[in-house]
């Protein structure tokens, strides 16, 4: 019984033989995306941005509150501030700030392979950073006390999406995680019921970029899926 308001919805049908070519298709382009530390400070046109974002915008949710924000950080002043309290946070994470190291030794020696350290200098060569927040609060209205629901959940699925849609447009991204990340929220102005969830770097890759071999690695079909 549907006691709500609906409007109709279909999708069209495709042979099975174009369904399963376009899958693939997607699943091959996807592929080759590689998160990217090595980046040029080439221009990216806006509308690129604008477009991705939008597309993010369309995922699903917890109650269609669409608990999400996007702040595009293009100002090489902001993108300067914001590396520079990312580093110092990652100075404490790898314990180079003379002090015990956050991370666990297991954590470290499990980004080894990866070559990550404290320098992000992709935060500022980069033409864009998105930071990515999680309204805890706001409904659809953002009002700021309406309960959002499946926040996290539904915030990771627009990042998938959103880097997804990047990646089609021919753009390399990198998902960064300093922690804390609450100097996030004031660099970019946002109330104290929004919760930074990522920083995504966006740039062409440099002529020189490289990415660890490490990253080629992928866990197979039958490890990542079974059927029943």
């Amino acid at each position: 019984m549907r006691d709500h308001e609906t409007i109709p919805y279909s999708l069209a049908a495709l042979p099975s033989e174009e369904s399963v070519a376009r899958a693939r298709a997607m699943r091959d382009r996807l592929k080759v995306r590689r998160t990217c530390r090595y980046f040029s400070d080439a221009p990216v046109p806006r509308e690129v941005i604008e477009a991705a974002i939008e597309a993010a915008g369309t995922a699903p949710n917890g109650a269609n509150h669409q608990p999400w924000h996007f702040a595009v950080i293009s100002s090489p002043e902001k993108k300067r501030a914001i590396r520079e309290a990312a580093e110092a946070e990652e100075r404490r994470f790898y314990g180079t700030d003379g002090e015990n190291p956050k991370a666990s030794e297991e954590w470290l020696g499990a980004l080894k392979d990866l070559g990550t350290d404290e320098d992000k200098p992709f935060l500022e060569t980069a033409p864009y950073l998105i930071v990515v927040f999680a309204q805890r609060k706001g409904g659809i209205e953002e009002d700021g006390q309406t309960q959002n629901y499946y926040v996290n959940e539904s915030v990771g699925i627009a990042c998938g999406m959103l880097i997804t849609t990047l990646h089609e447009a021919g753009l390399a991204t990198l998902t960064h995680t300093p922690s804390p990340m609450g100097f996030l929220r004031e660099a970019c102005q946002r109330p104290e019921w929004e919760k930074p969830l990522m920083i995504v770097v966006v740039g062409h890759p440099a002529k020189d970029a490289t990415v660890p071999a490490h990253a080629l690695k992928k866990k197979s079909l039958s490890q990542i899926a079974s059927w029943l």
